[in-house]
């Protein structure tokens, strides 16, 4: 599946609602380390069909980023059952990325 470029009012469809593991990518234009994750996400998106992967660009989205405590960019987080479980924070390679959302992909 794409990523999904999400908005506040998407937020809890696309997200808190969401039967899947959602890793949400908070992110910035701006952000270096952001633009190096996004292809590793991509990928991640079409491998993982468990996994639905949401963007929320934290300076469109300001309301989002302060909710979920987002203090540095790029946060990965990963929700289930509409809850924030696991928090990664900066840029990390796939390997890393898929070793840490392992427990949730069974």
């Amino acid at each position: 599946m794409a990523v999904i470029n999400t908005t506040t009012e998407a937020f809890k469809k696309d997200v808190l609602e969401n039967q899947k593991v959602v890793l949400v990518d908070f992110w910035a234009e701006w952000c270096g380390p952001c633009r190096m994750v996004a292809p590793v996400l991509d990928e991640i998106s079409k491998e993982t069909p468990a996994l639905d992967i949401v963007k929320v660009n934290v300076d469109e989205q300001p309301q989002l980023a302060m909710d979920y405590n987002v203090t540095g960019i790029p946060l990965l987080g990963v929700f289930k059952d509409g809850k924030m479980v696991k928090q990664l924070v900066g840029a990390r390679p796939k390997a890393a990325i898929m070793s840490e959302l392992s427990e949730f992909l069974k």
